[in-house]
């Protein structure tokens, strides 16, 4: 499911009628679902993420990596898919991701770990997106 730039909800009661409400709190609460319990943690099937909230394409599954963080983890995203935006809570310094179509909140990136080649990780909420296997 892929809504349009016309048919992406505009105010937060549009937004609890579409999602669940784990679903809301996540994505449009900037929530974090609890480590190991998402979906996509440890999935290898090949295909491509997809926004939960909007259908934007969002990560390949090429890219993601195991990072034993407890959240599905990537080294990269389709260009322009996704925004950074700096997340001062918690008492540190972090870089929020959001959905570029629909503003939903993703997870968090990190640089500067050595996991990957790219050094790059797009720590993301499972309940945050929703995979399409290759071929399907």
């Amino acid at each position: 499911m892929s809504l349009s730039d016309n048919e992406v909800p505009r105010t937060e009661d549009e937004w609890r009628v579409r999602l669940s409400p784990e679903e809301f709190r996540v994505l449009r609460e900037a929530g974090t679902e609890r480590p190991w319990t998402g979906e996509y943690v440890d999935t290898k099937t090949p295909g491509v993420y997809h926004c939960r909230a909007c259908g934007l394409e969002l990560f390949r599954s090429e890219d993601k990596f195991d990072s034993h963080c407890g959240w599905p983890s990537f080294d990269d995203a389709i260009p322009g898919a996704v925004k950074e935006i700096p997340d001062n809570t918690l008492g540190m310094r972090r870089v929020e991701i959001r959905c570029a179509r629909c503003d939903s909140h993703l997870g968090h990136v990190f640089e500067g770990e050595g996991f990957t080649p790219k050094d790059t990780r797009h720590c993301v909420n499972s309940i945050s997106v929703r995979l399409e296997p290759k071929g399907a």
